[in-house]
């Protein structure tokens, strides 16, 4: 075994160059009561709704602020440094405990923080890094290697690195990327259904939704390499194919990958 927090199953591994993550998150009604409503005894239930009603009459859109957000899955794919893919790690499963997922994610960062493993991410200095931060500010979790330095190149944002740093807004997100790659994408679940799940006791599903999103970061992720001329086309499609024979390797572990797979498809760009 490794002193990984978050791979310890990878002992042997080639070495790690990249870790590609996703999180989940529900708005915290606790917090909105107390913070929003403080003249009021609200369920966590209710302060969430009146709040996203709020936020909708005012934006057209019911998603809270991060501030007001708490991270419920995270997931991670451990990369090489020739961009194979070496691991899989749902954290904290199969509890999966806010607390513990984060304690969980910053030991990790740390860990390979100090590896000089760079992360990978899909809109993460928007809403990732900072819910994930927050959280760590939360349970009062220390991680100076990232903390202290918020150095700029151990970060690789793919909505940052395809919009010029936001001058564009990227209309259809990560889900149309993945489609346009012939990966699935969006499945039967959204982000907007989250919550939902997550009072519904569904916490199972919800991480499998935050693999899929993950795997789907990590190919758009190839494809950015291709564009930024370090990993051939040819090269690309190679990979892919061989992570493809993985992923169906892994389905006794992560049975949402049969389903994954299977919504697979080839690249086929048009016209």
């Amino acid at each position: 075994m490794t002193d990984d927090p978050m791979f310890p199953h990878c002992e042997g591994a080639a070495t790690a160059g990249w870790l590609v993550l996703d999180c989940e998150s529900i708005p915290d009604g606790k917090l909105l009561n107390i913070v929003k409503y403080p003249a009021e005894t609200l369920t966590p239930e209710q302060a969430v709704a009146r709040a996203q009603a709020e936020a909708l009459d005012r934006t057209g859109s019911d998603f809270l602020p991060v501030t007001f957000q708490l991270p419920i899955a995270i997931t991670m794919l451990r990369v090489g440094t020739d961009f194979s893919l070496q691991g899989i790690a749902c954290l904290d499963a199969p509890h999966y405990r806010p607390r513990e997922i984060i304690g969980q994610f910053w030991a990790g960062l740390e860990h390979h923080r100090k590896l000089d493993v760079k992360i990978v991410t899909f809109n993460g200095r928007g809403f990732d890094l900072p819910l994930l931060e927050m959280a760590a500010f939360r349970y009062g979790i220390a991680a100076p290697a990232i903390l202290a330095e918020r150095c700029n190149d151990w970060h690789l944002d793919l909505m940052d690195w395809l919009t010029n740093h936001g001058e564009i807004r990227l209309s259809g997100g990560l889900n149309l990327l993945a489609k346009l790659l012939g990966k699935p994408g969006k499945m039967e679940v959204t982000g907007n259904k989250v919550y939902r799940m997550w009072l519904d006791a569904k916490i199972d599903a919800i991480n499998d939704y935050c693999l899929c999103d993950t795997l789907d970061t990590y190919f758009v992720f190839l494809r950015t390499r291709v564009l930024a001329g370090v990993l051939a086309l040819a090269d690309e499609q190679a990979l892919i194919r061989r992570v493809k024979d993985w992923l169906r390797g892994q389905t006794a572990a992560y049975p949402t990958l049969a389903e994954y797979v299977t919504h697979w498809g080839d690249w086929q760009p048009w016209p």
